[in-house]
């Protein structure tokens, strides 16, 4: 009797997870949806949202950190407090090539996650037509080409390593994108940019 008491819980545990996975999303989706631009003029494009939980939208991952760190080289007054809002008004959206965490799947199913994304992903880019596309994860690079080929998208891309891992990375991310963002958005808003080269590595750029 207990076993089966048992496996009845552990089956509507399973049950559940769909459910609260699918409400996670939605109100994830629905935050994101609440710092899109009217005009979308860059368009930042990141592989999933992690399986911690941690956001860009909700302050807590090491992207937004290394983001706001970016917008921060290039105008002092940015903080914590402004930023997304800034992002927002600059006509900058960061968005994912897979709708569900895929950090905790083995390298393999990751990347059939990643490719069968790219539809989706297509569809997306076709809505938002940005002006760039900037991917902030070297491994999708080639999902996000492809994504934005089906979807006739003609313009440039700006590739960055994740800055979340390594120092090395996230001070080539943070150089790379301050040396770039200020002429990109120059003409967008009042907000006003002081670009300048930063010191360090650019490795991290790409473009085709």
């Amino acid at each position: 009797m207990k076993s089966i008491n048992q496996s009845k819980s552990v089956g509507q545990r399973q049950r559940s997870m769909p459910v609260r996975d699918d409400l996670v999303r939605r109100r994830r989706e629905d935050l994101r949806r609440r710092f899109r631009p009217g005009r979308v003029r860059l368009l930042f494009i990141g592989e999933a949202p992690p399986a911690s939980g941690r956001f860009f939208y909700r302050r807590d991952s090491g992207l937004y950190r290394a983001m706001r760190d970016a917008f921060h080289a290039i105008d002092p007054t940015v903080n914590e407090q402004s930023f997304l809002s800034l992002f927002q008004v600059m006509g900058c959206y960061l968005i994912d090539l897979c709708p569900d965490p895929v950090d905790h799947l083995d390298r393999q199913s990751r990347r059939a996650t990643c490719r069968n994304s790219e539809a989706s992903l297509a569809r997306s880019i076709a809505r938002l037509d940005p002006l760039m596309i900037l991917t902030v994860v070297r491994s999708i690079e080639t999902n996000v080409t492809q994504a934005a080929s089906h979807a006739g998208w003609q313009g440039e891309f700006l590739h960055l390593p994740y800055p979340g891992r390594w120092s090395r990375h996230r001070d080539v991310f943070v150089a790379t994108l301050a040396q770039n963002i200020g002429a990109l958005l120059e003409p967008a808003t009042a907000f006003q940019f002081t670009p300048r080269c930063p010191e360090g590595p650019s490795a991290g750029r790409t473009s085709g």
